[in-house]
């Protein structure tokens, strides 16, 4: 190479070695070094899946808890798994870097499997066994037993929170927001992020569960923390070939800045002349490898943070770009909000979706029995399938009529989900109305621990609705916040996406204990420990009619939200290339 051409091949986005050194594009960075991130991603969604898709099954039999504990006890540690990314997100932009905040995180997290899989299998912590059908004749696990076992799920929980908001986040750091060819590359990248998360799920969705059901609970969590292990040391192989983006400082104190200085000047008069306004030189941010934000109309008040008033002390004055940046991360809020209500339907999934296919009929052939959360696969089987048949026809067919390189907005492909969600409950409903039927026509109504006369395939609509959802509603939503949030504020944006499933979770533990107590109070409970008692259909029903309100909140939302300038440029790229395959 020549002078000039090496001069070309570095990047320009200020991503660097671990040694702080600006790197060359053709030997770190692109999909080179994402093969190793998304491999990771396979194991490690293997592993995470492994414990929290049969957890309610573990709770039930061996922990000897009742439908609204189990549940309630599931969703209220995935939640935790979902919040504390929100942290993991701060450190790793604000301190330790996104790499060392992971590799952390990482310990932690193998840590946590570590002692989980030795809290079901070893004699004293593990809990006492159980023959009978109904778990209040079991005797309880000890105060030991609980504090090892739900210390371990929590230690687990902590250590996600420094490694999800950070390996994705790093997995699109690898291409180069200023190389066209490179920022096109990073508009398929979050298919694949997604297409590698299913892969996994769907293995422990099939092969874990069906080894925790019918071989033991210690090969079971023995299987995910090795596949755990494994992934780690399959990223820490990819170590040569990365990009790094260095610490950028806290995103919560720079927005905590602009809002502070805004009310401290609420009553200076607000100037129309930019030069009254506080900017930096671009060369400030060219020699940063960034770039600075125009002022958009939206959420003026914040204006004033950068209005030159006589101080420049850094609680009282900001630049325009430190408000716009801010101004984009507090618009994204509405339609974060938005995602509250399908991420509680989500989480009915490991929960309640599991524990109606415990009183089905599971015979296929001979002697093997399907377990109850295997019909979680076919949510990853229908996602896997419906993301490529987006990515491969649909987008292609849709492109065609609005122009748009994605096919459609990112924002329309989310409401698409938001109908899928309506219909699954609707389907899930109904399907539950001919559950009871069944157990009524036979005499089951009171019986617990006989299987109904249906195939447990009765459920598989619901299942496969909510991959196709998922395909829609989760990939966009994914992106949707990795895109929008500026750049130096990408990993607290990717939280908002965990932060959605989390506070999904959380209200799924809230909705269900009350709708429980309300109903057990005013006659026959939805919500029972016998399901062949309870009235799930009019749970499912209510969550219809819960989704047909969040969706037209949804329509308001959108009519309002302004895409982020900057995203349109890798948009432009594509559009260009567009014009010339054509």
């Amino acid at each position: 190479m020549t002078v000039e051409e090496i001069g070309d091949d570095y990047t320009k986005d200020g991503t660097v070695d671990l040694r702080g050194n600006p790197v060359r594009r053709s030997i770190r960075g692109r999909w080179k070094a994402c093969s190793f991130v998304v491999v990771y991603e396979v194991f490690e969604r293997m592993a995470y899946y492994g414990i929290s898709s049969n957890l309610v099954i573990y709770m039930t039999t061996k922990l000897h808890q009742g439908t609204v504990k189990s549940s309630n006890n599931v969703t209220n540690w995935v939640g935790t798994s979902w919040l504390t990314p929100i942290l993991g997100a701060y450190v790793g932009d604000a301190h330790l870097g996104r790499y060392t905040t992971f590799i952390i995180s990482a310990a932690i997290y193998l840590m946590g499997m570590m002692v989980l899989t030795l809290s079901v299998s070893v004699p004293g912590i593990k809990p006492p066994e159980c023959s009978s059908s109904n778990a209040e004749d079991c005797k309880k696990a000890s105060v030991l037993q609980l504090a090892v076992f739900f210390g371990a799920l929590y230690t687990l929980a902590i250590g996600t929170g420094g490694t999800k908001p950070n390996i994705s986040t790093i997995g699109a750091d690898q291409f180069d927001a200023f190389d066209p060819k490179e920022k096109t590359q990073k508009l398929s990248f979050f298919n694949w992020w997604m297409f590698s998360i299913f892969l996994g799920t769907l293995f422990a969705n099939t092969v874990l569960v069906y080894v925790q059901d019918n071989v033991g609970w210690t090969l079971g969590y023995g299987l995910p923390t090795l596949g755990l292990a494994i992934s780690i040391s399959i990223f820490l192989f990819g170590t040569p070939f990365y990009r790094h983006k260095l610490p950028t400082g806290s995103p919560f104190t720079k927005m905590a800045r602009v809002i502070v200085a805004s009310f401290r000047k609420a009553k200076a008069p607000m100037a129309r002349n930019l030069a009254r306004f506080h900017e930096l030189p671009s060369v400030e941010y060219e020699r940063k490898s960034a770039f600075p934000i125009q002022s958009t109309p939206s959420l003026r008040f914040l204006d004033r943070a950068s209005l030159k008033t006589g101080s420049t002390h850094k609680w009282n004055l900001c630049t325009i770009t430190e408000v716009e940046e801010t101004k984009q991360m507090l618009r994204m809020l509405p339609v974060l909000f938005i995602t509250f209500v399908p991420s509680m339907m989500i989480a009915q999934i490991n929960t309640l979706f599991v524990k109606q296919g415990t009183t089905l009929d599971r015979k296929m052939t001979g002697n093997f029995s399907i377990p109850p959360a295997s019909l979680s696969g076919f949510v990853t089987f229908s996602m896997l399938i419906s993301i490529v048949l987006y990515d491969r026809v649909f987008v292609k067919v849709t492109r065609k009529f609005t122009g748009n390189p994605r096919g459609i907005t990112l924002l329309q492909r989310m409401g698409i989900g938001l109908i899928f969600h309506i219909l699954i409950m609707i389907v899930a409903s109904v399907t539950e109305r001919y559950r009871l039927k069944v157990a009524a026509d036979h005499g089951l109504v009171h019986q617990t621990g006989v299987k109904l006369p249906l195939t447990i395939f009765a459920l598989l609509p619901q299942f496969v609705l909510m991959g196709m959802a998922d395909s829609f509603l989760e990939v966009a939503k994914l992106e949707f916040f990795y895109d929008q949030a500026p750049e130096s504020m990408k990993s607290l944006g990717t939280s908002y996406s965990t932060t959605s499933l989390a506070v999904g979770n959380f209200m799924s533990s809230f909705l269900l204990s009350t709708v429980a107590e309300i109903t057990k109070k005013r006659g026959r409970g939805w919500i029972l420990n016998n399901l062949n008692e309870s009235r799930l259909d009019y749970y499912y029903l209510f969550f219809a009619v819960l989704n047909l309100v969040n969706f037209v909140l949804f329509l308001v939302v959108v009519k309002f939200y302004v895409y982020r300038a900057e995203v349109s440029d890798s948009v432009y790229v594509k559009e260009e290339e567009m014009k010339e395959n054509e």
